[in-house]
């Protein structure tokens, strides 16, 4: 294993371990996807909700794009490697 590969490695843990913190301690966790706008992104919810969502400005507030079906979160999951919690 390269030292590049190493270092991804111990960041895509690191990301899964803060995602896990996050969901269960009742908190959204964002996902950045380079597949979408710059102002957009997904967040997940511990309920297992994920939303395609716009920043406004730099507010800090988010709007709704819409909720992802059941089957597009758990691709999404997939796609990043992540556990369902459920």
């Amino acid at each position: 294993m390269t030292a590049l590969q190493t270092i991804e490695k111990i960041g895509n843990e690191a990301v899964q371990e803060l995602r896990l913190q996050k969901l269960h301690g009742g908190h959204p966790f964002m996902i950045n996807s380079k597949e979408l706008e710059s102002n957009q992104c997904y967040l997940e919810y511990p309920d297992g909700k994920i939303l395609l969502v716009f920043l406004k400005n730099a507010a800090r507030e988010f709007t709704v794009i819409r909720t992802l079906s059941l089957a597009e979160a758990e691709m999404l999951r997939k796609r990043y490697g992540f556990s369902s919690l459920q």
